[in-house]
């Protein structure tokens, strides 16, 4: 049974002020969170409207006319209406006569639910639009196809060219112990917003490129409100604290942190207290604040924050918030400082071909694979504002990057970004790190109970990878 995030957060909160009562310790650790080697990508091939390739040796093309694919999704919105138009090119002009039918469902929990229920039945779907975790727990119980075969087939494979177009920080994501577990579907990365107008004002030329700048400039936005006769906006300013688990994972990894040795689970270690540390400090002064409202959007465009944080996807939200409070500030993306390095996480579902017959399982690779091409990916960054992924498609988005130059400097921080834990439980275990550092706010935990909150958390996590 999938923990509710209520439940979860409730016991951390009971954990913690427990806690509170009795000090508590880390014990040291190494953080490692390393990601698999870089495999590289190819191209997606032809279009399928082009002449085929030569057939390759066990993949009979001849046989797909009639072919019916079922394809489970938890798109939303625009990336759902995109989905669907591509799912419509596809079936009116892919020469091979493959059908595919898409079902969407309302979220990832749902999905992955779903699926699981279908598993070895006839309504099970052939190709699923899912997180890398959750594909992990289905490739558990033998249901998940590994790609190799396919991406290494000369014909109908994907080319060196095209595995090297892909930014490897996507491709690895689905890449474990030798196997290829699916093809990036959508990537985004949680940034933080910063209004480089208003910090020049403050006397800062540039973004902060460690933590110790990132204190500076956030308590001197707070140190702005104090000079009017206003007490009730004393405490706005700095940075809108944020506790979703992208965030706040970052902030983990970017003081040498992490939450996994690639097997288990390890909060209890010293960098991962000190970016704890670090947030809480700059709240206990002034320096960051909860806001009340639903997104920050508002209070940055209204200059209550210095930073916030927001998905990539959200960059076109805030152009909107500032300019319907009309402001004309300019305002970038930056990622997570921490004392030597910055961090980004990026995350996003992929295709993942569930074991069928043959012939479906090819079919729902050659969907995935044009799902790739440059031209597809360009569509999708002009309706989501998310990561393409593929490089090709930079070239194309020129409309798209000249409105929002934000998302243009995002594209450029892929050189901090790293990828989410590889564990099946981290669809579960993330609303641990998430709600841990929520109820530190709900609690108030002093700085000096922090070691007790890691290794009630750590505890938790340990008992969910079971």
């Amino acid at each position: 049974m999938r923990p509710t995030r209520l439940f979860i957060q409730s016991l951390l909160l009971l954990l913690i002020l427990s806690a509170c009562a009795t000090p508590g310790t880390v014990s040291p650790a190494s953080p490692t969170a390393g990601l698999p080697s870089p495999t590289g990508v190819s191209d997606p091939g032809p279009d399928p409207t082009a002449t085929p390739a030569i057939t390759p040796v066990g993949f009979d093309l001849s046989s797909l006319k009639g072919v019916s694919l079922q394809v489970w999704h938890a798109l939303a919105g625009p990336a759902n209406d995109l989905f669907a138009s591509q799912v419509a090119l596809f079936n009116s002009s892919n020469e091979w006569g493959i059908t595919v039918t898409a079902t969407g469902y309302g979220d990832y929990p749902s999905l992955f639910d779903s699926v699981g229920t279908a598993l070895g039945t006839a309504q099970a779907p052939q190709m699923v639009v899912a997180l890398p975790d959750e594909a992990l727990a289905w490739e558990s119980t033998g249901n998940v196809i590994d790609l190799m075969p396919y991406i290494d087939d000369p014909a109908l494979g994907l080319g060196k060219d095209v595995i090297a177009d892909i930014p490897s920080v996507f491709w690895d994501q689905d890449s474990l112990d030798g196997k290829h577990l699916g093809l990036p579907a959508e990537r985004s990365a949680r940034f933080l917003f910063y209004n480089q107008t208003w910090a020049h004002e403050l006397g800062f030329d540039n973004p902060p490129t460690n933590a110790d700048e990132f204190r500076q400039q956030a308590c001197a936005a707070n140190a702005s409100f104090l000079k009017d006769s206003d007490p009730k906006n004393d405490g706005y300013g700095g940075w809108i604290v944020d506790t979703g688990w992208q965030g706040t994972y970052a902030w983990m990894l970017a003081f040498g942190g992490g939450v996994t040795d690639g097997s288990a689970y390890g909060f209890r270690t010293d960098p991962n207290l000190a970016a704890l540390q670090f947030i809480k400090g700059l709240y206990d002064s002034h320096c960051a604040w909860l806001s009340t409202e639903p997104t920050p959007f508002d209070s940055f465009a209204r200059r209550s924050a210095l930073f916030v944080s927001g998905d990539l996807g959200e960059v076109p939200t805030e152009s909107e918030s500032m300019t319907r409070l009309k402001n004309g500030d300019t305002w970038t993306v930056i990622p997570y400082p921490g004392p030597r390095e910055s961090v980004v996480v990026a995350y996003g579902a992929s295709y993942t071909v569930l074991k069928s017959t043959p012939n479906q399982q090819l079919a729902a690779w050659l969907f995935a694979r044009w799902l790739l091409s440059p031209e597809s990916q360009t569509q999708w960054v002009e309706a989501t504002g998310l990561f393409p992924l593929r490089n090709a498609s930079l070239a194309m988005t020129g409309n798209y990057q000249a409105a929002y130059p934000q998302w243009v400097a995002a594209d450029e921080a892929l050189s901090h970004a790293q990828g989410a834990p590889q564990l099946a439980s981290w669809r579960k275990v993330r609303y641990v790190l998430e709600d841990g550092l929520s109820t530190v706010f709900l609690a108030n935990t002093p700085a000096n109970k922090l070691p007790a909150v890691l290794a009630q958390m750590d505890a938790m996590a340990q008992d969910l990878n079971k």
